[in-house]
């Protein structure tokens, strides 16, 4: 059977898990997860600062490194790191595209090349790997003339070229301006949809985490301190220390009140609000709210009663500028909440610590988790 034949058969995507994974390193351990997995076909992001295992997480899954203790699954049988045809079941997009010398052809065919593809079945696939990242026709141009975010989209394109059951991306647009990764951030997130890969990513950026992943694991001196579906990880923290890497508070201990038409009113020990949900009266809830979802006004403003639209009155615990925003502490009846404000807002609003404030934001923005 030719070569190519079975390069072209597409296998079910990967579906990848690992258990007790230790990796120490002259005595110091970089590495403890209890247990990982990963849903076939879904982009699942692992969050943390710099140090906290992600690359070494990485580097263990996409049998990259052995871990000093623990085993790794594929389809749910051991993966044998030195099989050459499970190693080529993988690729990689790592923070340098390190692009060879020569044409965007040349470079995103390379993989192929050494796996024998045939010329005429080379050029095809290249062409459809390069459409699929939005650079249709740049075959012929030099690898060297590229910017950062071509640079990217051409090594993504090297990788999908090579069909993998698990595509690996370490911070992949780490080294770009915010501007150029929000962009990119979005399509990696569409095209790695589209193609239905299973794939892990790694990243710092809590914003480009809940982009691109169907699933989130917040890492912390290489452990696993939260994991979940990207609104319930990003909302509903449930540890002081994810909490604030998280840029929010600890979300709020209540229960459901009474339930109608969808929506949830939910007692937060005398703190009031609304929630867009379907849990029936009685449950206990954790209630959190993005800061980017909560509104402030003084006091005074007067707003139209609209439904599903939470108003409760607050004081300005602390103000504490964050980039080009400002993030605002503010106690809601004994609840602490936070608040993402403009710059220009906090100015104009005079925000400092007692300032008293209204604080708004909608029913639906309200993540309800059953504890």
């Amino acid at each position: 059977m030719p070569m190519t034949a079975t390069l072209d058969a597409q296998p079910p995507v990967a579906a990848v898990r690992a258990e007790n994974v230790r990796v120490a390193y002259r005595g110091k351990v970089a590495l403890d997860v209890e247990s990982i997995s990963l849903p076939a076909g879904k982009t699942y992001a692992l969050l943390g600062a710099s140090g906290a295992g992600k690359s070494t997480l990485l580097r263990v899954l996409g049998l990259l490194e052995k871990p000093s203790s623990g085993r790794v699954f594929l389809d749910g049988a051991p993966a044998n790191r030195g099989s050459l045809a499970t190693r080529r079941t993988i690729a990689a997009v790592f923070q340098k595209p390190y692009l060879l010398r020569g044409t965007i052809a040349h470079n995103v065919g390379y993989g192929l090349g050494l796996r024998h593809v045939r010329s005429g079945e080379r050029t095809s696939r290249v062409a459809e790997a390069l459409a699929r990242v939005g650079m249709s026709g740049w075959e012929r141009r030099s690898a060297l003339t590229l910017s950062g975010g071509e640079a990217q989209r051409v090594a993504l394109a090297r990788a999908l070229v090579l069909k993998p059951r698990l595509l690996l991306l370490d911070e992949p647009l780490s080294y770009l301006d915010p501007l150029l990764k929000r962009q990119l951030s979005l399509e990696f997130a569409g095209i790695l949809a589209d193609e239905r890969i299973t794939a892990l990513y790694v990243t710092h950026d809590r914003d480009e985490a809940a982009v691109v992943a169907d699933y989130i694991a917040v890492m912390r001196d290489g452990r696993i301190v939260a994991d979940g579906e990207p609104t319930s990880v990003l909302t509903v923290p449930t540890d002081p220390w994810v909490a604030s890497f998280l840029g929010t508070v600890m979300p709020l201990e209540g229960s459901i009140a009474s339930s109608s038409g969808g929506v949830a009113h939910v007692d937060c020990g005398g703190v009031g609000l609304d929630a867009t949900s379907s849990l029936v009266a009685g449950t206990p809830v954790l209630a959190g709210v993005r800061p980017e979802d909560v509104l402030l006004f003084e006091p005074e403003v007067p707003l139209p009663a609209t439904p599903g639209r939470n108003r409760l009155s607050g004081k300005v615990v602390e103000v504490a500028p964050s980039g080009v925003t400002v993030s605002v502490l503010v106690d809601v009846g004994g609840a602490r909440m936070c608040a993402s404000v403009s710059l220009s807002s906090a100015g104009s609003m005079g925000l400092a610590p007692g300032t008293p404030v209204a604080v708004v934001f909608r029913a639906d923005a309200v993540r309800l988790q059953a504890r």
